[in-house]
């Protein structure tokens, strides 16, 4: 029992101590703890996602709503139809996802956990700290209306919010 908690404190050491364990952002995390990393956000999210009602109606107004916060915050780290992140993206680990299979992975109220208070350890960003609840819905329902644009589809749609003005 002794020699099991002597091992246990070294091994906490060496980790502690930066010695067994690489920090640095272009070493990737070894397959085990990435692995279990990636589990607990899946059983987090699903665990502390509030259940809710079906998702928004998808309008048009909505969809633009959506599409502006989703150009302004999030199309450099996830990209969309016919859009590559942006270079720099490649260098995050982990790389954050495309976005394509997202109603597919999440619930729309999962997706809302997510979109409102991040991930950590992945530089989601807790948006709920910036964005309003309205603007949380719009886009997490514009996320789940992405898979069915097509890039040139797409493309209009941002052409449509970049030419808003801002507010």
């Amino acid at each position: 029992m002794l020699t099991a908690a002597v091992i246990g404190l070294l091994v906490s050491a060496l980790i502690l101590f930066g010695i067994a364990y690489d920090t640095s952002a272009d070493s990737p995390h070894p397959k085990p703890i990435a692995w279990a990393i990636h589990m607990t956000m899946i059983h987090s999210v699903k665990w502390r996602a509030a259940t809710g009602g079906p998702p928004p109606t998808m309008d048009r107004a909505r969809l633009l709503a959506g599409a502006k916060v989703y150009e302004a915050r999030c199309i450099e780290c996830h990209g969309g139809p016919g859009v590559a992140r942006a270079p720099w993206v490649s260098a995050m680990l982990p790389t954050p996802p495309f976005l394509l299979d997202a109603r597919v992975r999440w619930r729309h109220h999962e997706l809302e956990h997510i979109v409102r208070h991040g991930v950590k350890m992945t530089a989601m960003p807790a948006w709920g700290e910036l964005l309003s609840d309205r603007q949380i819905t719009d886009v997490v329902a514009f996320v789940e209306a992405v898979p069915m644009l097509a890039p040139g589809d797409f493309a209009r749609l941002r052409e449509s919010v970049r030419a808003q003005p801002a507010n």
